[in-house]
């Protein structure tokens, strides 16, 4: 019989000597983490770049004649919208849920010139590959600027926005932001760690909360900058914050000419380059309440919700409130189908 104490002994030295648990390690187009449902590829040339993007197309229950594309933010990705895409797919909408260029399971291209001009004719490239001629946008974040440069460049084939607590509803240069370099973002972006990337969605995402639900995001993100391609997904990534720091669409909301449904966290606290920005001006921006009323505002005809207890991602804090108002608003708006809906209900 071993005595106890030596018992004891080997298994400190056992414990002290294990290799701590390894975390995630992504390829640069997110190879190693699995999407809820079929990954398909979109390829085409874009700026002399061969590229592929990454895309969802998920066909309805039963088939209501319309389509919902998923437009994700900038922390975010097509998988992320998991549980939105089973509730709009229940409904008997078919969903499209792609990743732009640059993000998750798409290209990552060594140069690329990007713009959300750019980002909306890849997209809707992509749209008519699938044959999807009209269809709802539905956009989180980042994916917010980019609905609503599609919709201000292709209006007819928008039948309505759904804004999530999209950024880009103020202009943090014109506010005061300190503008940052390409190779400054890069830089920043080199430094990313699931430590800071959780501790910023917490502080900003989620009034202080953090609930087990909200891990997987943060997963796969830090999966991916820790990856073989760390350096083409941080430079990448460096190239979109540029992006939108510089191109804003708050000026441009007046020009909106589809019918637009604002879904709003007041929680939130979301603004690009706060962290950089003198504490007069971090105090003054990212105030989503009267973000999203003063957007209400300027779009035509818009139509708010607030959820007074949400933050930026009100899809995952509370799923049912967030789906109940996304139906109910997709439902409120009369949609006239094209012909090639007409004669194919499940588009």
């Amino acid at each position: 019989m071993i005595p106890i104490r030596a018992s004891l002994l080997c298994l400190v030295a056992a414990f002290c000597c294990a290799e701590p648990p390894r975390e995630p390690v992504y390829g640069p187009e997110l190879e190693g983490f699995e999407y809820a449902f079929p990954v398909q590829r979109f390829a085409f040339t874009s700026q002399g770049e061969a590229l592929r993007m990454a895309y969802l197309d998920v066909a309805p229950e039963k088939p209501n004649g319309r389509t919902v594309v998923l437009l994700h933010g900038k922390n975010f990705t097509a998988g992320t919208w998991e549980a939105t895409i089973r509730v709009l797919a229940k409904a008997g909408y078919r969903v499209v849920a792609p990743d732009q260029i640059g993000f998750g399971k798409s290209t990552k291209p060594a140069h690329y010139q990007y713009s959300f001009q750019e980002l909306a004719r890849n997209t809707r490239a992509l749209l008519a590959s699938l044959g999807v001629k009209k269809a709802a946008f539905v956009a989180h974040s980042t994916g917010g600027m980019l609905a609503v440069r599609y919709a201000l460049m292709f209006p007819a084939e928008v039948d309505q926005l759904v804004l999530v607590n999209p950024i880009g509803l103020e202009d943090w240069k014109a506010e005061g932001v300190p503008s940052l370099s390409v190779d400054q973002w890069y830089q920043r972006e080199r430094g990313v760690t699931a430590q800071r990337i959780r501790a910023y969605e917490q502080a900003t995402y989620y009034a202080g909360q953090w609930r087990p639900e909200f891990e997987a995001p943060v997963t796969m993100l830090a999966g991916l900058f820790r990856g073989p391609g760390r350096e083409r997904v941080a430079w990448n990534s460096a190239l979109i914050y540029d992006m939108i720091f510089t191109q804003p669409v708050f000026y441009e909301f007046g020009k909106v000419a589809v019918p637009t449904l604002l879904l709003i966290g007041q929680k939130d606290t979301t603004a690009i380059g706060k962290d950089a920005a003198p504490p007069e001006v971090a105090a003054r921006i990212g105030h989503y309440p009267e973000l999203g009323r003063r957007a209400a505002k300027l779009i035509p005809g818009a139509r708010l919700v607030e959820f007074p207890a949400l933050g930026h991602a009100p899809q995952y804090q509370d799923p049912e409130a967030f789906h109940r108002e996304l139906l109910k608003g997709l439902a409120g708006v009369a949609f006239r189908p094209t012909h090639a809906d007409a004669a194919d209900p499940g588009r």
